[in-house]
């Protein structure tokens, strides 16, 4: 009887054994399929950063568009209502959940005119506020705005028309 009894103890212990190690098999798989992959971030630009019209004085000033498309000035600068848009620049980032991205702006650029004269765009905040950590699920993406500020001078450094050019900034994936 105890030949018998020996063998069947020895194989209890080993279906225990087999079930524990499969438990945890199942856990760490579980665990495992929750992670991302790594995946490189992507940008896209959905809204260019736009100060609308505005017209100036003797001595010129400058004019703000905030993250939230909220625009401002300073200086003899007014602020018109022609129809004309201002926005502040909008890029959708796709990225894991998770993923801490850090915005480096680029340096002040000089835009010129069309009718001559120059004016400097500085690139302003952004919201969020950088760093920050993406929380939306790829297709989804993560909005970040982006506003400046236009240092303009007098009406003869700077006379009437339009202003353009192009500015970088760099989404660096931490």
């Amino acid at each position: 009887m105890t030949v018998t009894r020996a063998p069947y103890k020895v194989l209890k212990s080993k279906i225990v054994r087999l079930a524990l190690v499969i438990i945890i098999t199942m856990i760490t798989a579980s665990l495992s399929a929750q992670e991302f992959p790594p995946r490189p971030i992507e940008v896209t630009t959905s809204q260019a950063l736009s100060f609308g019209a505005f017209t100036l004085g003797a001595t010129g000033g400058t004019v703000t568009v905030t993250p939230g498309s909220i625009r401002t000035s300073s200086g003899d600068i007014i602020l018109l209502n022609l129809g004309l848009t201002y926005t502040s620049a909008l890029f959708e980032i796709t990225a894991n959940p998770g993923t801490v991205i850090s915005i480096l702006n680029g340096p002040d650029e000089v835009l010129p005119g069309s009718n001559g004269g120059s004016i400097t765009l500085t690139i302003g905040d952004s919201d969020p506020v950088s760093p920050f950590v993406t929380e939306a699920e790829p297709p989804l993406t993560t909005p970040v705005s982006i506003g400046g500020i236009l240092t303009v001078g007098n009406i003869l450094a700077n006379p009437a028309g339009d202003y353009s050019g192009t500015f970088s900034i760099t989404f660096n994936q931490e």
